[in-house]
C-alpha cells in the first residue's frame, strides 16, 4: 500500500517547482512564501519517502537520480492541483443546484425572487422540481428542499425560512349564496358548510385549530379534498366551499375582496417554513450561495 496520501501532494508540487526554477528562493517567490518554508517542505517529502531528492550546497542544487525520477512523475502535479482547487473552490460560485418544493411554494414564494438570484449569480444553474409530496433529497440527488414544517430525519440539515398560521376563507358568493351574509354564527354552522380539505398522505377529517386561544375540532360534514394548496385557492375564489388557506400567500385576493377571512378568531397552530439539505458540511459554493440568498430575502416579498 502506498504512504503517499493526499496531504503529501502539495510537498510534490513544491519540489516540481523547486527543480523548475533551479532554485529555493526562486520557488519561494513564485509561490509567494519565503524560502526557509520551501526548504522545510522539501525536507518534509525527503523524510516521508526516505530518500534524498536534492543536493544542497551553499552554490549550488543538484538533483539527484531517484530526485529526477519523481520530478517526471509529478512535472504535472503543480498545475492539476490548480485545477482540482478552481473546482472546489471557485472565484464566483457556479454550477447545478437542485431544489424542491411544493407548487404553491414555488409559485408565490420562489418564482418572484428568481430574477434577482439570477442577476446577483449569473453562473448557477437552478434545477427546480416541483412536486406536492416531500421527495427523499438523498436519494434523488437534491441539494435543497422546501419544507413546510420540520423533518424528523435527524440526517437532514432544517433552516427556519417563515412561519405562519392557517385561516378559514371563501368567497363572497358562496357566504351570500350558503347564508345569506358573510357573517357565520356558529361553529355548528360552519361545519355544515360545503369545504375544501388539504388531502395529504395521511388525510383526516378532522382539523385542529385555535378558538380564541383555546384547541378546537372541526368537523366539516361535506367537502372536497385535493393535494394542492393553489388549487384549493382557485376552488374557494370559484365558490366550492371554505378552505383553510395561509394569509401570507393570499394577499392580493383579500384585497381584490375575491377571498374573505371568515370568523378571524379561528386559526392553526403556527406552520413553519423550512429549508432542508442533507449535511452543514462540505456544503458547495453554489449550494450555499442559494441557501444564504434564501435565508436573507425570506420568503415573504415585502414590496
Amino acid at each position: 500500500m502506498s504512504t503517499i496520501n493526499i496531504s503529501h501532494l502539495k510537498l510534490l508540487a513544491v519540489f516540481a517547482c523547486v527543480v523548475e526554477n533551479e532554485s529555493f528562493a526562486e520557488a519561494a517567490r513564485k509561490l509567494n512564501t519565503s524560502r526557509s518554508r520551501v526548504s522545510e517542505q522539501v525536507s518534509a517529502l525527503e523524510e516521508i519517502l526516505g530518500i534524498r531528492l536534492l543536493q544542497r550546497s551553499t552554490r549550488q542544487l543538484n538533483i539527484t537520480t531517484e530526485g529526477l525520477d519523481i520530478y517526471q512523475q509529478v512535472r504535472n502535479l503543480s498545475g492539476t492541483l490548480e485545477a482540482v482547487e478552481a473546482i472546489a473552490s471557485p472565484s464566483s460560485p457556479s454550477g447545478k443546484v437542485a431544489i424542491t418544493m411544493n407548487h404553491d411554494v414555488a409559485h408565490r414564494f420562489i418564482l418572484p425572487k428568481l430574477k434577482d438570484f439570477q442577476n446577483r449569480y449569473p453562473d448557477i444553474q437552478l434545477d427546480l422540481i416541483l412536486d406536492d409530496s416531500p421527495l427523499d433529497l438523498i436519494s434523488e440527488q437534491i441539494d435543497l428542499g422546501i419544507r413546510i414544517g420540520f423533518p424528523k430525519d435527524d440526517s437532514l440539515i432544517a433552516r427556519a425560512l417563515h412561519q405562519d398560521h392557517l385561516a378559514l376563507f371563501a368567497s363572497p358568493q358562496f357566504l351570500e349564496e350558503n347564508l345569506g351574509s358573510r357573517s357565520i354564527q356558529s361553529i355548528s354552522q360552519l361545519q355544515g358548510l360545503q369545504w375544501i380539505l388539504l388531502k395529504q398522505k395521511s388525510f383526516s377529517d378532522t382539523l385542529f385549530f385555535e378558538y380564541c386561544g383555546e384547541p378546537i375540532e372541526l368537523k366539516p360534514k361535506k367537502f372536497y379534498r385535493c393535494n394542492s394548496p393553489m388549487m384549493m385557492e382557485k376552488m374557494a375564489i370559484q365558490g366550492l366551499g371554505v378552505a383553510s388557506l395561509l394569509p401570507s400567500t393570499i394577499q392580493k385576493q383579500i384585497v381584490a375582496g375575491t377571498l374573505v377571512h371568515i370568523m378571524p378568531e379561528i386559526k392553526s397552530p403556527t406552520i413553519h417554513f423550512s429549508l432542508v439539505y442533507p449535511s452543514r458540511k462540505q456544503v458547495p459554493k453554489r449550494t450555499r450561495a442559494l441557501i444564504n440568498f434564501l435565508l436573507e430575502e425570506g420568503l415573504i416579498n415585502t414590496d
